[in-house]
C-alpha cells in the first residue's frame, strides 16, 4: 500500500495503523501531531485509525527552541 507521508510517496504493509507507522519510523508518539487527509488524529485514536491507499499523512514533530 502506498501513502503520501509528508509530501513523499511511502510504502506500507497492509493493513497499517498510525501507531504502527510511527513505530516503524522510530518516532516518539508523544512528541508529534498526526494529520490524515487534513484531519488531526487524536493520540487516543492512533492505534485504531487504519491508513488506506493514497492517504495523505503529515507527521508534525514539535521542536523546542529559544
Amino acid at each position: 500500500m502506498t501513502i503520501i507521508l509528508n509530501g513523499t510517496l511511502y510504502e506500507l504493509g497492509d493493513p497499517a495503523m498510525i501507531g504502527h507507522l510511527l513505530t516503524s519510523l522510530d518516532i516518539v508518539p508523544e512528541r508529534v501531531a498526526v494529520m490524515v487527509n487534513d484531519r488531526i488524529v487524536p493520540k487516543e485514536e492512533r492505534n485504531s485509525t487504519v491508513l488506506n491507499e493514497g492517504d495523505r499523512v503529515e507527521v508534525l514533530i514539535f521542536m523546542g527552541g529559544g
